[in-house]
């Protein structure tokens, strides 16, 4: 592991590998850059990913609320794209991996998707399925606004979290981890159900020219397959995969199964 100079306004970035095939990442909202070592460690000698830690998560700073979280990750791995990459991101850090494949086709390779959160896609898709999301991640964001960020992070974690490990199952380093993360849901609700930069209109996901890979977990909410298959319809060049027995966080618990899919997807491209 090396660490490597901040960027993008003081994020903390490390990167996981030593090979030459360049590999940009983005983790999941309340982990950080180190959850996809694992990961990484499958994908091979050859590669090497380097991975920012969102504001409020890992090494970087706490988020300011200044702009958009979004924008934030957005101008990070655009500081990080300096030659043609490979992109892979997990739930939140697959929506800014999506939006970099629309603003960087001449830096974007191949991306690679796990669960993508672009709940916009299923809003136009399935309403239904938006409503379920927003009615089971109601409690977390009332303890968010009644000040109580700890009881918020158990709550996403029950929904969204590791394995199905309890939250007092987990490590105390781990759990005040998770509850400083917890602070950007507010903002990185209304990024992932409306569409602020235009995606899903004309030029947007129609114009990615790299090669897609979208994966989720057999067992994961019914939200993510139907934005899986909703971005597989408007992705140009998309394939859809689903790795069974697993559920959202399987880039962490399953990590040698997701790093197959994405071995066998980099060598058929």
């Amino acid at each position: 592991m090396t660490v490597l100079p901040a960027v993008a306004r003081g994020l903390h970035v490390r990167r996981l590998g030593r090979g030459t095939r360049q590999v940009l990442g983005f983790h999941c909202t309340m982990a950080h850059s180190g959850a996809l070592r694992g990961l990484a460690q499958h994908l091979g000698e050859d590669v090497a990913v380097t991975v920012p830690d969102m504001p409020s998560h890992g090494r970087s700073p706490d988020w300011d609320g200044q702009g958009s979280i979004l924008d934030r990750m957005i101008e990070a791995g655009s500081a990080l794209l300096s030659e043609p990459m490979d992109l892979i991101g997990h739930s939140f850090g697959g929506v800014v991996a999506l939006h970099l494949a629309v603003r960087h086709p001449d830096l974007v390779r191949s991306v690679v998707l796990f669960e993508p959160v672009f709940f916009a896609v299923a809003k136009q898709d399935r309403p239904e399925d938006t409503v379920e999301d927003a009615k089971s991640m109601q409690p977390v964001h009332d303890a968010l606004a009644a000040g109580d960020p700890e009881t918020a992070a158990r709550l996403f974690n029950r929904l969204w979290g590791a394995g199905g490990i309890g939250w007092f199952n987990l490590a105390e380093t781990t759990r005040a981890a998770m509850t400083r993360g917890v602070a950007i849901l507010a903002d990185a609700k209304a990024q992932i159900t409306r569409d602020p930069h235009g995606l899903l209109r004309p030029g947007g996901l129609d114009s990615v020219t790299a090669p897609v890979l979208l994966l989720r977990g057999a067992h994961s909410p019914a939200i993510t397959a139907t934005a899986n298959e909703g971005l597989a319809r408007r992705l140009p060049d998309a394939v859809n995969a689903v790795v069974e027995g697993t559920g959202h966080m399987a880039p962490l618990t399953h990590s040698a199964r997701v790093a197959d899919e994405i071995t066998r997807f980099w060598s058929r491209r």
